[in-house]
C-alpha cells in the first residue's frame, strides 16, 4: 500500500512538474500560438516520458492554452481577436474592482510597494522581461490588496494570458503603457478615478493587441 501511494505521489509529481514547464514556455510565447506539438519531443525537452506530457497537456487543453488535434497529439490554440476581446472584458470585470476597493483602504506604505513594483517601467535600463515581470506582479499585488479571494484566483490565470500576449506584442508595437494614472488615483484616495484610470488602462491594451493581431 506505502509502495503503490508513493509511486502514485510521484507520479502526479512529475505531471505538475512538466505542466509548469510547458505552461510557462507557453506564457513565454517560447510554444507560439499554432504549433504543434510532439509528445515525443516535448518528453525530450522535459526530460522525461511521454505519459506525464500528456497528462500535463490534457490540463492545458482544459486550461485554453492548447488543443486537441485527432490522432495527431496537441496544438497551441491560435489566438482570435475574438478571445482577446473577451478576455480583457472580463479583466475589467476583475480589475477595475480591486483598484477601487485598494484606492479605498491603500497605506502609504502600500502605495509605497506598489510603485517600486513597477518602477521598472520608468527605467532606461529595464529589460523587458522585467518589465513583463513587473506589470503581471503590479496586477496580481493590486488584486491581493482588494482581498477577494475569487477575483485573485481567476484574475490569476487570466494574467498568464497576459503575459503570453504582452511578450508577442511588444516584439512587434512599440510604445508600452504604464500605470501612473492608477497609482496617482489610489494615492488620492479617488475610487471612481481609480476605477476609470484601470479601465481605459485596460482598453489600451486590448487595442495594442487587436492592432497585431488583427492583421
Amino acid at each position: 500500500m506505502k509502495a503503490a501511494a508513493r509511486i502514485k505521489t510521484n507520479k502526479l509529481g512529475e505531471v505538475e512538474r512538466v505542466y509548469r514547464i510547458l505552461r510557462d514556455l507557453l506564457k513565454t510565447a517560447k510554444l507560439p500560438p499554432g504549433e504543434f506539438l510532439s509528445e515525443i519531443d516535448l518528453a525530450a525537452r522535459c526530460g522525461t516520458s511521454r505519459t506525464p506530457v500528456r497528462e500535463a497537456c490534457t490540463r492545458l487543453m482544459q486550461d485554453g492554452w492548447l488543443s486537441r488535434i485527432r490522432r495527431k497529439g496537441f496544438m497551441v490554440t491560435p489566438i482570435s481577436v475574438r478571445d482577446i476581446i473577451d478576455m480583457y472584458e472580463y479583466r475589467k470585470l476583475l480589475e477595475c474592482f480591486s483598484a477601487e476597493k485598494v484606492s479605498e483602504t491603500a497605506t502609504e506604505e502600500l502605495i509605497g510597494e506598489l510603485r517600486a513594483i513597477v518602477s521598472p517601467e520608468n527605467s532606461s535600463s529595464a529589460v523587458l522581461p522585467d518589465i513583463l515581470q513587473a506589470n503581471v506582479e503590479f496586477h496580481r499585488r493590486l488584486s491581493e490588496l482588494a482581498g477577494n479571494q475569487r477575483v485573485i484566483a481567476e484574475l490569476n490565470l487570466t494574467l498568464d494570458y497576459v503575459t503570453r500576449l504582452d511578450t508577442l506584442c511588444t516584439q512587434t508595437v512599440p510604445g508600452w503603457i504604464g500605470h501612473g494614472d492608477i497609482l496617482r488615483a489610489i494615492q488620492t484616495r479617488q475610487p471612481a478615478k481609480a476605477r476609470r484610470a484601470m479601465q481605459v488602462h485596460i482598453d489600451d491594451s486590448r487595442d495594442k493587441m487587436v492592432q497585431l493581431f488583427g492583421r
